[in-house]
């Protein structure tokens, strides 16, 4: 009985043992809860830095008022902020000049080149850039009135003549110092990197230095060919390519020119393939651009002679026009007599019929005025002269025929070989400015005076 109760007492102590640690344990789990309980949440930080802005809720519809105010507000407040960008601007602007103002001043040692002063083009100057777009659009230029120069031969030939510089671009104080210094004293001149006038230069080998002109005035102009001209004058009909204007110009000036005359039609004489083509003959006689066939006659002397060229007229043409001339009918010429003639009129749009050969009809066709053909080599200078040079492409104007025979005029050519079509029309044109200028240095110096077209032509 005494161990039964010993046994006994045993198990309870046992349990009672397993209780108070299973309490225990309870009681320290409750207590570590409450104190979880006690803790603040973790925040929970969304990826635009918001707070979680709970359930979705949907919102109510705006009102038109709302909407306007909204709009409103908007308006509003991009207008501040333009406001005080402006104001910032301005104020940024205002202190970069004080700035500047506060700056030291260049020494004049280092802007001045023999008593002239130049510029130093700034980081982004697009002063050269703008200048040459201009220069070489045929309308601006026009409009503006500024030419293209470039090369130190060209710039002093312009300078000798008279021609006023607006700007003069340069790389390197040598090639300013080339220049007659004495005529830019009123022109702006600004040193820029030689690259910046490769950019902008149409010469393989720039020279480094590019003036803009104003368009010069021929009468205004001082010429020094002036005592060493002879009463010939050029006209240029309807010639568009640049290196054939250009290479008549400079014919004309070697073989002492009084002018030269460009109908409308022409290339436009100071278009910079032309300059170069020249050589500077823009300065050495009075060239009068875009001319219509009546201010043509205005720039000639009253007792003139209009003399064409004809570059399709050869041996074989020139036994045509003495059969014709030996013909007792006298037929009308058509214009199909005259290859080299252009069938369109410079003033109208009118094109002409061209002569129909196996017609009986005579009447049938235009009849163009009767010139007559003679060779280069005969007299035809012997009196105030000027010869008619028409383009490769189209040839004579109607016009100037129709001068030609008004004048008492004829047609030239230069006898070339068979299978050969014709001449180079710069080639034909220097050809006949020389033969002319001797002609009438013959005349001259044997005392002879000028006839008339009534008193008929010199033996």
């Amino acid at each position: 009985m005494a161990a039964y109760m010993r046994n006994v007492m045993l198990l309870v102590s046992r349990e009672q043992t397993a209780f108070l640690t299973r309490g225990c344990g309870a009681a320290v789990t409750s207590k570590r809860y409450v104190r979880g309980l006690r803790r603040k949440p973790v925040r929970v930080l969304f990826p635009d830095a918001e707070e979680d802005p709970g359930p979705k809720t949907r919102p109510l519809p705006r009102s038109e008022d709302q909407h306007e105010r909204r709009a409103k507000t908007e308006v509003e407040k991009n207008m501040k902020e333009v406001k005080v960008t402006a104001a910032a601007e301005h104020h940024e602007d205002r202190g970069s000049v004080r700035t500047r103002r506060n700056e030291p001043p260049v020494s004049v040692s280092e802007d001045l080149v023999d008593d002239v002063r130049f510029e130093r083009a700034a980081p982004g100057d697009k002063r050269l850039a703008r200048l040459v777009s201009v220069a070489r659009s045929r309308t601006f230029r026009e409009h503006q009135g500024k030419i293209l120069l470039e090369g130190r031969r060209l710039i002093c030939d312009a300078l000798d003549a008279g021609a006023n510089p607006q700007m003069v671009f340069f790389s390197t104080l040598d090639r300013l110092r080339e220049l007659p210094l004495d005529k830019l004293k009123r022109a702006t001149l600004v040193k820029v990197k030689f690259e910046e006038i490769k950019i902008w230069s149409d010469l393989v080998a720039p020279q480094g230095v590019i003036a803009i002109f104003s368009l010069p005035d021929p009468s205004r102009l001082n010429f020094a060919n002036k005592g060493h001209s002879v009463p010939l004058s050029l006209i240029c009909d309807n010639v568009r390519d640049p290196g054939n204007l250009g290479t008549m110009l400079r014919c004309a000036a070697a073989a002492g020119c009084h002018n030269v005359l460009l109908t409308k039609g022409c290339v436009d004489a100071w278009e910079p393939k032309v300059l170069r083509a020249a050589m500077g003959a823009h300065f050495r006689l009075p060239i009068y651009p875009n001319l219509s066939w009546d201010a043509v006659e205005d720039h000639l002397p009253k007792r003139v002679t209009v003399q064409v060229a004809d570059s399709g007229c050869g041996p074989d043409r020139s036994r045509e026009t003495e059969d014709l001339e030996a013909n007792v009918s006298h037929k009308p010429s058509k214009a199909g007599d005259y290859g080299w003639v252009s069938t369109r009129r410079s003033h109208s749009d009118m094109r002409l019929e061209e002569y129909d050969t196996d017609s009986d009809s005579e009447d049938e066709g235009l009849s163009l005025p009767r010139v007559d053909a003679k060779p280069y080599h005969e007299s035809w200078a012997q009196s105030p002269t000027a010869l008619v040079i028409g383009g490769e492409t189209n040839g004579l104007s109607l016009e100037a025929l129709e001068l030609a025979e008004k004048t008492g005029g004829q047609r030239l050519f230069v006898p070339i070989v068979p299978d050969v079509d014709s001449l180079n029309s710069a080639m034909a044109a220097s050809i006949l400015l020389f033969e002319g200028r001797k002609q009438l240095l013959k005349l001259i110096q044997s005392g002879r005076k000028w006839k008339t077209k009534a008193e008929g032509q010199l033996p």
